[in-house]
């Protein structure tokens, strides 16, 4: 498994990969913008250009670019509706201008929808944007803790979702170990993340899981509440780690981590936790 963190692009994408290696990251993800914000300036040529070639020299990969936190396309009557499918299509063609193969999105909240009003919500977002950009950038959906009126929470949820939409050999998975155990999908012990594989390979199957987002959970099993905690210090645990993250199914996927940190001090641990449990 290859292991890196989401990384910040302040100071501008030049430094990304300086503090990916600082970090000791074989694969990164990084915003492509301001995450908390709905403003989208034109990337820079000569920049974007230079972040491709800093990114090949480097050996980090694969890349992931995760959509801002805005974005909610799983309430059609929200007057944000539109500007989410938008956001999508940017960012979707922002990965092909930054080499990025993957685009991870959150599922949304249904707000004052119902389950099913939200998963067609959702699905028919995805058949838009996909009309309107024709590119191969893979869009990864990242299961929620279900915490509030989030959708995506459950295996089942997802798989209606991708049912609904078109041009599924678009879809992946980002798999995010906290919200899933949030949501009560056990992964601190070899049976509970036996059952959860089987659940999910069963459901949705394995061929779609493309990352993990390896965060410890501060809350436990099945609280809905999404509070990520440092590796092996949490609810789920180093053993429920170390089973998971040398899962043969599993082995070959990308970990990233998004554990909380003030510096680098916090990340350089919990890179040194996780690759202490590698057997």
């Amino acid at each position: 498994m290859r292991f890196g963190f989401h990384i910040s692009i302040s100071g501008g994408f030049s430094k990304v990969v300086e503090k990916a290696k600082i970090r000791g990251c074989e694969t990164i993800q990084f915003f492509s913008r301001n995450p908390r914000g709905w403003k989208v300036d034109s990337l820079d040529h000569q920049e974007t250009e230079a972040f491709r070639e800093s990114i090949r020299s480097s050996h980090l990969y694969p890349i992931f670019l995760h959509l801002p936190y805005l974005p909610n396309i799983a309430f059609r009557n929200s007057p944000f509706y539109s500007r989410s499918i938008d956001s999508i299509v940017i960012d979707l063609q922002r990965a092909e201008q930054l080499g990025a193969p993957y685009l991870i999105i959150h599922i949304g909240h249904r707000m004052e929808s119902s389950e099913e009003e939200a998963i067609e919500a959702v699905a028919w977002a995805m058949n838009q944007a996909f009309d309107r950009v024709r590119n191969s950038i893979l869009l990864l959906l990242e299961n929620t803790a279900g915490q509030g009126t989030e959708i995506g929470y459950e295996f089942g949820q997802i798989k209606k979702i991708i049912e609904r939409v078109e041009a599924r050999e678009r879809i992946g998975i980002c798999l995010d170990i906290a919200h899933a155990f949030e949501a009560g999908y056990d992964f601190s012990n070899k049976d509970g993340i036996e059952k959860t594989i089987d659940s999910f390979d069963q459901t949705i199957g394995l061929k779609r899981l493309h990352l993990l987002h390896l965060n410890d959970s501060k809350t436990p099993l099945g609280s809905r509440k999404d509070r990520h905690w440092h590796i092996g210090e949490g609810c789920i645990g180093r053993e429920g780690f170390r089973y998971l993250i040398n899962h043969p199914l599993l082995k070959h996927l990308s970990g990233i981590m998004e554990t909380p940190r003030k510096d680098t001090v916090e990340d350089l641990k919990n890179m040194e936790v996780i690759r202490s449990l590698l057997e």
